[in-house]
């Protein structure tokens, strides 16, 4: 059992309110395999200013939060050793240390803390 799970959503291009419906499957199942982690790949968007899946799937974690389906969430341009956030998932998931998008400034990939 992995503590840290990958999803790519962006790879089947999917619009948005499919992309949705496939990672909240996602979710359901990383915590079935007792994942705390969820790390969605979904792109920055091709338009320069982020995609729609992006700021979509963005808007929707704030949702699952507020639902208690997710813990938290750290956007990947917030994914620093800096944010107080990231420390405290760093510490139930130590994995995440080795992680090429810490420090990186990712913007097309969001950091999901199941519950």
């Amino acid at each position: 059992m992995s503590l840290i799970r990958f999803y790519n959503v962006e790879a089947g291009m999917p619009i948005l309110d499919e992309a949705r419906r496939l990672v909240m499957a996602e979710i359901k199942k990383a915590k079935r395999e007792g994942a705390r982690v969820l790390k969605v790949i979904h792109g920055y968007g091709s338009s320069g200013k982020g995609g729609a899946l992006r700021i979509g799937l963005r808007k929707s974690f704030v949702l699952r939060k507020k639902e208690g389906v997710i813990k938290d969430f750290i956007p990947g341009d917030d994914f620093t050793i800096f944010n107080e956030h990231v420390l405290d998932l760093l510490a139930v998931a130590p994995g995440l240390r080795g992680d090429p998008d810490l420090g990186a400034a990712n913007e097309g990939v969001t950091f999901l803390w199941l519950k």
